[in-house]
């Protein structure tokens, strides 16, 4: 008896070794428990651009728009203020050389009409953040612009964690086509 007392126990306690250790939570300089990391490795890149692109397909199709086309010209100038921002440690809509969305996009290329930005600094996931942009009306405008049928979409992501999230919207056009 005392013998399989002693197995049990030390069975037990074995099992209890293997599990995974209880999440640690981080508190941030207000007391307030931070988010839990959401990590982004390289290998995620083309996953988490379609699952957003689908994310935001889904909602302009319920509200009755065309989808959008992942455009690389716009990825890229989404990736390249997204970086900067980091840099700048600010989310906003201008470069630190001054820069606007439509001098990013003419600089990579762009040949069409930018409608829109939306940006983001935030320890969210690309849903998350896309469900966020929807809650704003002047951001929902821009996912859901009609005439909208490229997107461009990027992050950086810091070490510690913090994502700056940048997403465009143009319509196709000529090399004259104005916007934003």
């Amino acid at each position: 008896m005392i013998r399989t007392i002693a197995l049990t126990t030390i069975a037990g306690l074995t099992l209890m070794a293997c599990s995974a250790p209880p999440a640690q939570v981080a508190y941030g300089p207000d007391g307030r428990p931070l988010p839990q990391l959401y990590q982004i490795n390289s290998g995620d890149s083309d996953r988490i651009q379609l699952r957003f692109l689908d994310g935001v397909n889904a909602v302009r199709q319920a509200a009755g728009a065309a989808p959008v086309a992942l455009n690389a010209e716009l990825t890229a100038a989404a990736a390249t203020h997204s970086r900067d921002m980091s840099v700048q440690n600010r989310p906003w809509h201008f470069g630190s050389d001054g820069s606007s969305p439509l001098d990013r996009a003419r600089r990579v290329g762009y040949r069409g009409e930018l409608l829109g930005e939306n940006i983001s600094e935030t320890y969210e996931t690309e849903l998350e953040t896309l469900s966020a942009w929807m809650s704003a009306e002047d951001q929902r405008a821009v996912i859901l612009n009609p005439e909208a049928r490229d997107l461009g979409f990027s992050w950086f992501q810091e070490p510690g964690g913090k994502i700056w999230w940048t997403m465009v919207t143009g319509r196709p056009g000529s090399a004259g086509a104005v916007g934003f």
